[in-house]
């Protein structure tokens, strides 16, 4: 299992600039949360995880893809322009 620590580093990497946030409830699952740093503006937030599924490298992969997915079908991401 990762720890929540490694998985929010890990998702911010993956989703720069966006900040990230990760709760973990009750009943171990998870909720993920991407936003913009300085707005606080809300991009995303993924409920109901389960973290007995992020045990490998490989199922971390597969979650920020999934994030990913979700961000983009979601038509609020827009990427930054310098």
């Amino acid at each position: 299992m990762i720890y929540l620590t490694q998985l929010r580093t890990q998702l911010e990497k993956s989703f720069s600039p966006l900040a990230c946030d990760c709760t973990l409830t009750g009943d171990n699952s998870l909720t993920v949360k991407l936003y913009h740093p300085v707005s606080g503006q809300v991009d995303l937030v993924v409920s109901g995880l389960s973290i007995a599924n992020l045990r490998s490298p490989e199922a971390v992969v597969a979650l920020i893809e999934e994030l990913r997915y979700e961000l983009e079908s979601n038509g609020l991401h827009r990427p930054e322009t310098s």
